[in-house]
C-alpha cells in the first residue's frame, strides 16, 4: 500500500500522468469490448509446421447477425467450407490441418468475412521450426583494431519467420559478456563487426546465438586470440611497368599496408595476372616478403591487369599465420611490342615481301661486297645482323634467302 500510496502522490507530476494514462487505456479497452464486430481467437498462434489449429469467429450478439453466413480466408484465398463449424449463431470456427510454413515473415493471415466480404476480425499464423545450431562461425581482424565475425544459418534460417542471430563475445578468463550491435544486411545479413575497445594478447570466448518466436539455439563456442586472425588492408601504391625494351616481362612494385608501420610482423605477398580479354588469373605464390617481382614468359604487345595481397606473419610474435588480405584494384600495363605480326600471309604477299627482301639484300651487298665472288656465308650472316638491328625481318624468311642465296652461289 505505501508503495502504490507514494506513487500516486509523486511531487514530480510524473505519477499524475501514468494515473491519467491508465485511465485513458482503461476507458478505451471498455469502448473495444463493447463495440466490436468479431473477435478471432486464438490471437497470433505460434506453431511448428505439420500441426492441427481450430480458430473461432466470435460476432458480438448486439449486432444481430449470423454466423452461417459469413466465411474464412487464409492470405486471401477463400477455405473450403467443409472446413467450417458452426458452433452457435453467433460462432464460427475453422478447422487447419497439417500447416505449412509461413509464406511470410510477417505472419499468414488468417481473416473471417461477413457475407458481404466485410473483414471481420483477423489473426497472424507463424508456423515454422525453431532455430538450429549456427555453424561456420569464423572471425578476423584488420589491422588489429576491429573484429569481424560471420557465420551460416544451421537450417533454413528465416524461410518462414524472422530469427534474430546475435554474436555475444567475453574475455575468456573474467570480463562480463557483451553483444555485437552492427549486424550486416542483405547477402551478408549473417555476420557482424566490433569496430573497437578490443583487448590483445588475451583469448575471446565468441559464438552465435539464433532466437525465434518457437525457441533458440547456440553455436559452438569459438576461443581465439586477436593476434591470431589479423588481416591487412590491400597492398598500396601498385606500380607495374614494362623491363626496358624486353618484349616478356612486367616488374611491379608494391608498398606495404600503411596501417600496419607500428606493428612487429613480417609479411608474404601473392600476385595474380591475367590478360586483358581474360578471366583466368594467373598466381605467383613465392614472392616472400619483398616489396617487387618481375614477371616473366609474357607475351609482347599485350595488357595485363595486376592484383597483389598481403599475409602478415608473425604479428607481435604470433606463431599462426594470418589471413590473406583483399586483392588490390587492378593495374593495367602492357608489354612492349615485338614488330611482327602473328597473322599469316597471303601466297601473294609472301612472294611480295620476298622479291621486296631479296632486292634489299642484293642492293646492300653492291654497297659493302666486291662483286660475287665476295658473296659467302659469312657474308650472309652480317647482313642478317644488319637486318635484324633494324627490325625489319623475321627467322623465317631470313631461312628462305639463306637457300636461295647458297642455290644462287651453287650455280655460280
Amino acid at each position: 500500500m505505501g508503495g502504490t500510496e507514494y506513487f500516486w502522490t509523486d511531487t514530480s507530476g510524473a505519477g499524475h500522468s501514468n494515473k491519467n494514462d491508465f485511465l485513458f487505456f482503461f476507458l478505451f479497452f471498455l469502448f473495444i469490448l463493447e463495440s466490436y464486430v468479431a473477435v478471432v481467437s486464438p490471437q497470433d498462434p505460434v506453431l511448428h509446421i505439420g500441426s492441427n489449429l481450430t480458430a473461432t469467429c466470435t460476432l458480438n450478439p448486439d449486432l444481430g447477425l449470423h454466423a452461417g453466413n459469413f466465411y474464412w480466408t487464409l492470405n486471401g484465398i477463400r477455405l473450403s467450407s467443409a472446413t467450417y463449424s458452426l458452433v452457435s449463431s453467433n460462432i464460427l470456427s475453422v478447422n487447419l490441418h497439417h500447416l505449412n510454413g509461413s509464406r511470410q515473415k510477417s505472419g499468414d493471415n488468417l481473416v473471417c468475412h461477413g457475407a458481404d466480404g466485410q473483414v471481420l476480425g483477423g489473426s497472424c499464423l507463424y508456423v515454422a521450426t525453431p532455430p538450429e545450431k549456427p555453424v561456420n562461425l569464423t572471425c578476423w581482424s584488420r589491422n588489429t583494431k576491429d573484429l569481424t565475425c560471420k557465420w551460416s544459418p544451421g537450417g533454413p534460417g528465416e524461410t518462414h519467420i524472422r530469427t534474430k542471430y546475435t554474436l555475444k563475445y567475453k574475455l575468456r578468463w573474467y570480463g562480463r559478456e557483451k553483444e555485437g550491435e552492427n549486424y550486416s544486411t542483405g547477402k551478408q545479413r549473417y555476420s557482424c563487426y566490433v569496430p573497437r575497445n578490443l583487448a590483445l594478447f588475451t583469448p575471446y570466448e565468441i559464438w552465435v546465438e539464433a532466437s525465434n518466436q518457437l525457441g533458440s539455439a547456440i553455436s559452438d563456442i569459438t576461443t581465439l586470440d586477436i593476434l591470431d586472425i589479423v588481416t591487412t588492408d590491400p597492398p598500396a601504391d601498385i606500380q607495374v611497368s614494362r623491363v626496358g625494351d624486353l618484349e616478356d616481362q612486367l616488374t611491379v612494385r608494391w608498398t606495404s599496408p600503411p596501417e600496419l608501420k607500428d606493428i612487429l610482423f613480417q609479411a608474404k605477398y601473392q600476385i595474380r595476372y591475367r590478360l586483358e580479354d581474360s578471366t583466368e588469373w594467373k598466381l605467383v605464390d613465392d614472392v616472400g616478403n619483398q616489396t617487387s617481382c618481375r614477371l616473366a614468359g609474357l607475351h609482347p604487345g599485350t595488357v595485363y591487369f595486376v592484383q597483389v595481397r598481403c599475409n602478415p606473419v608473425g604479428i607481435y610474435g604470433s606463431r599462426k599465420a594470418g589471413i590473406w588480405s583483399d586483392w588490390s584494384h587492378p593495374t593495367a600495363a602492357s608489354t612492349p611490342s615485338s614488330g611482327t605480326s602473328t597473322c599469316e600471309s597471303k601466297p601473294s604477299e609472301q612472294n611480295s615481301t620476298l622479291r621486296r627482301e631479296l632486292k634489299q639484300f642484293f642492293g646492300w651487298v653492291r654497297k659493302h661486297a666486291y662483286g660475287c665472288s665476295g658473296m659467302s656465308i659469312k657474308l650472309y650472316d652480317q647482313w642478317r645482323v644488319w637486318l635484324q638491328k633494324s627490325h625489319k625481318t623475321r627467322n623465317q624468311v631470313g631461312k628462305q634467302y639463306f637457300s636461295l642465296f647458297v642455290s644462287s652461289n651453287q650455280s655460280s
